[in-house]
């Protein structure tokens, strides 16, 4: 039986990993730094490491021993950097592609195992769940085949990786741009689209995009000092 390790902090990758197992994988999991820096895990001897959700440093010590394999939203060597998802969608992408790429020292780098057509469309928690569904046949074709990964071609891009403070609505210009800004953030971690008025944050999910309006829920906080 081969054995990998998958390394996610989404809950929902806990379903991945169970149909790993039930496609006859031996799943060690781990979901935060310092399980993957404690090494126990070693002991198993995975034959890959896949980050399946992942927005830490993998130390060297670590991608260089072992075969770690990162999963990216953007075609890459275009979008390489944080927060794929949310820069494509303010760019006006409705689509995007999946990389499994081999973990090297610089960021979303390596080269390119598997390529894989992914929709933009949904809030981030429906895009997330599709890319899980699609990474469990990547990672199953991966262990099965055993690729040799491609170097990346063309001219790298870098996204910067967004920070709460962009997910300020107040500027934008278009009821699209509100909608995409609203869907994008509706997801797990993130911190969600807001308008700040007063003493009063409103926080906003579960958009839809109308002729001459955006409806969506609203969660109403006081702003904090």
């Amino acid at each position: 039986m081969t054995t990998i390790l998958v390394a996610s902090r989404m809950p929902a990758h806990r379903r991945l990993r169970a149909a790993l197992e039930a496609a006859g994988l031996r799943v060690i999991a781990i979901e935060t730094p310092e399980e993957l820096a404690a090494g126990t895990w070693q002991a198993a001897a995975p034959e890959y490491l896949f980050f399946t959700h992942w927005s830490h440093r993998i130390p060297a010590e670590i991608h260089e021993r072992h075969a770690c394999v990162v999963f990216h939203l953007a075609n890459l060597p275009e979008g390489r950097g944080g927060s794929p998802i949310q820069n494509q969608i303010a760019a006006g992408q409705e689509a995007t592609t999946l990389c499994a790429l081999r973990c090297v020292q610089e960021m979303d780098a390596g080269p390119v195992y598997l390529r894989r057509p992914m929709s933009l469309l949904g809030t981030a928690d429906e895009i997330l769940q599709r890319a899980a569904r699609e990474m469990e046949g990547m990672i199953l074709e991966i262990v099965r085949r055993r690729p040799e990964p491609v170097p990346q071609e063309g001219q790298p891009t870098v996204f910067r990786r967004r920070t709460p403070a962009d997910g300020d609505i107040a500027a934008l210009a278009s009821l699209q741009q509100v909608f995409d800004a609203v869907r994008m953030l509706d997801g797990h971690s993130y911190p969600p689209a807001f308008l700040e008025v007063g003493n009063l944050r409103l926080e906003f999910s579960r958009a839809s995009l109308k002729d001459d309006h955006v409806i969506a829920d609203v969660r109403i906080r006081l702003r904090t000092p």
